[in-house]
């Protein structure tokens, strides 16, 4: 029996997953990305094909068993492949899933203009630099 959030598996719709037991597909792509540094890799390697270690660097130094980790269930999630020279890919499924964080990127970016006394990062202004 699969315990309810359980962090070892790699969260699938249909199935329970980490504070829900609906099965329904937001739950579980919530499940996913907010697994630490989940989100951080898909963004990375939107930038192009790359192998573990500069992936690590492209992700501040993360460590090696958590990037393992995060891409082993991204593999297993279909958004995420690994090429047969070990460079990772994003899927079309994968690709899918950043141009629906596009949205989240712009409203992120709005955000930040309207902290006081904060310096925001460079603004986005097209989809082929995201």
């Amino acid at each position: 029996m699969e315990a309810v959030g359980d962090m070892t598996e790699t969260p699938r719709p249909g199935h329970p997953v980490r504070g829900s037991t609906t099965g329904r597909p937001i739950m579980a792509a919530l499940d996913l990305f907010g697994r630490r540094w989940s989100l951080r890799v898909i963004w990375e390697l939107h930038q192009g094909r790359t192998g573990f270690r500069p992936l690590q660097q492209r992700c501040d130094g993360m460590s090696s068993s958590v990037l393992r980790q995060r891409l082993v269930e991204l593999v297993e999630a279909g958004l995420v492949a690994q090429r047969d020279n070990s460079d990772y890919v994003l899927t079309a499924l994968g690709e899918d899933a950043c141009r629906a964080l596009l949205p989240l990127t712009r409203w992120a970016e709005d955000w930040a203009t309207t902290l006081p006394e904060r310096a925001a990062a460079p603004r986005v202004t097209t989809e082929d630099e995201v």
